[in-house]
């Protein structure tokens, strides 16, 4: 305990390699006296990988905390805290808080000053991230795109200039990859990263367009979607800087003349500046 209140501890799980569980981690799970956990069948048969046995009448209370019971969950663990207890939550992987349950324990926590800690571990995005072999200088993390009312959505980031970390699922990616292809255009790089630290981890880069035909043929597993982003607004591209962006795309196997078309479009400036570039 922390004074009079409880402790709420955040624990990051491994993203799918067992052997990335840090011992603290592990001793947090032996220790602790109430569990949350997005799934606790998935947390009893972790723990019980780890060899850490869960329950009993020495071992930690374990209860639900996911999307449909977060906004009920959260006031009765807020209580168990204020009353004293420490309280560790837990996710089937990542962080808590990260497109997953956790962000609205945390808040009301922070109002009612409870004591907030975090074990930090692997995650997904950065993950992702650093093997997609885009810029990591910059980023932003989009969790899922919404179902509804896609198209918009990434219309509004066509501009983004920082390199964007997406989440999907196997059965909406196709689709997904399809519109980031339309609303980025065609040849933006991007990273299809599934699997991570698993067995059949795979990481596919290339265009958009590349991406979204590669997944028509169905796509199994978590998948995480690095995207680069967008080029310098056209007022920034001197002639060179054109003339390079065409001979990159050239030596892809792109047709010049196609090239030209392609970069002036998704630059909105006229054709014939990029070829004047080209040609120059």
């Amino acid at each position: 305990m922390a004074g009079e209140t409880g402790t709420l501890t955040l624990a990051g799980l491994p993203i799918g390699h067992r052997e990335d569980t840090p011992p603290r981690l592990a001793a947090a799970l032996q220790s602790a006296g109430i569990i949350a956990a997005e799934d606790t069948r998935r947390l009893r048969q972790f723990a019980s990988r780890l060899g850490i046995r869960l329950g009993g009448e020495s071992g930690a209370r374990i209860v639900s905390y996911y999307d449909a019971n977060e906004s009920r969950r959260t006031g009765e663990l807020l209580a168990e805290l204020r009353a004293g207890h420490d309280v560790l939550v837990v996710t089937d992987a990542g962080m808590p808080g990260v497109s997953d349950p956790g962000y609205r324990l945390v808040a009301a926590c922070v109002e009612a000053e409870v004591p907030v800690t975090a074990i930090p571990g692997p995650s997904a995005v950065t993950t992702a991230l650093v093997l997609s072999g885009l810029p990591t200088d910059r980023f932003c993390f989009e969790g899922f795109p919404p179902r509804k009312g896609l198209a918009g959505r990434l219309r509004e980031l066509a501009d983004e200039r920082r390199t964007m970390v997406f989440f999907e699922s196997p059965h909406r990616i196709a689709a997904t990859l399809a519109a980031m292809s339309e609303a980025f255009g065609a040849h933006r790089r991007a990273a299809a990263c599934r699997e991570l630290t698993k067995t059949y981890e795979e990481v596919r880069r290339g265009p958009l367009a590349e991406l979204a035909e590669w997944a028509q043929a169905g796509v199994r597993g978590e998948i995480t979607v690095v995207v680069a982003g967008a080029e310098p607004a056209a007022a920034h591209h001197g002639p060179a800087e054109l003339a390079a962006a065409v001979a990159d795309r050239e030596a892809t196997g792109v047709p010049r003349k196609q090239a030209i078309q392609q970069l002036a479009k998704e630059l909105g400036v006229p054709k014939r500046e990029v070829y004047d570039a080209v040609h120059r």
